[in-house]
């Protein structure tokens, strides 16, 4: 009798336990969730800085092939390509700063969030200098490849092959990034760039023509 009423004492717990459980269920995203939601937020701002830096290597090898569609100095090219850098970086720097605030912003005002919430929106600072950093990378490229080859046919030539086979990684990239066909990606970007750079050193040695 004393064992069965120690087992009916222990049933009875458990009922008890269940019962609270029941009640009182365990609060917060399940830890596979958490770690989704870091891969997605990884996975974005590696998909952005992909895009700051072929904008880096688009604007800045464009703009090279246009000054060196007028002028063959190998000089002049290199300067006004670190000018696009720098002029670049700022532009895309400032322009992720303010846009971060905006939406930082918005989201503060949306909902009612405590230190630690806050301390999880992306930081304005952060965002300005990976997108400054994203740029400079990209456009440091065909500086590199155009600083060191002083035939004017050959250094035209090199700028546009290194930016075709960096615009190729970058549609890889992102690509993969974003689970798309990865021949698609490539292509798009890849054309995408060389209409930037045929457009601007067409007009440019019309504009000299004209001159």
């Amino acid at each position: 009798m004393a064992m069965m009423s120690s087992m009916d004492g222990g049933s009875n717990v458990v009922k008890v336990a269940a019962v609270v459980d029941a009640e009182n269920p365990a609060v917060g995203p399940p830890p596979c969730a958490v770690d989704s939601d870091d891969l997605s937020q990884r996975a974005n701002w590696l998909r952005a800085a992909v895009l700051g830096a072929n904008d880096g290597l688009v604007s800045t090898a464009s703009l090279m092939l246009g000054v060196g569609a007028v002028k063959a100095d190998a000089r002049a090219m290199v300067i006004s390509g670190f000018a696009g850098l720098l002029a670049g970086a700022c532009s895309m720097a400032i322009g992720e700063f303010v846009s971060v605030c905006t939406q930082r912003d918005v989201e503060l005002a949306r909902l009612d969030r405590g230190a630690e919430e806050e301390k999880a929106l992306p930081s304005p600072v952060q965002a300005a200098a990976a997108s400054a950093l994203a740029f400079s990378v990209g456009a440091l490229l065909p500086l590199l490849a155009a600083g060191f080859v002083t035939d004017y046919r050959l250094r035209i030539g090199v700028v546009a092959a290194v930016a075709t086979a960096t615009l190729a990684a970058f549609g890889c990239v992102g690509a993969v990034l974003g689970r798309a066909p990865v021949a698609r990606s490539c292509a798009r970007v890849v054309s995408g760039g060389w209409a930037a750079m045929a457009v601007t050193f067409g007009l440019m040695r019309l504009f000299k023509a004209s001159g």
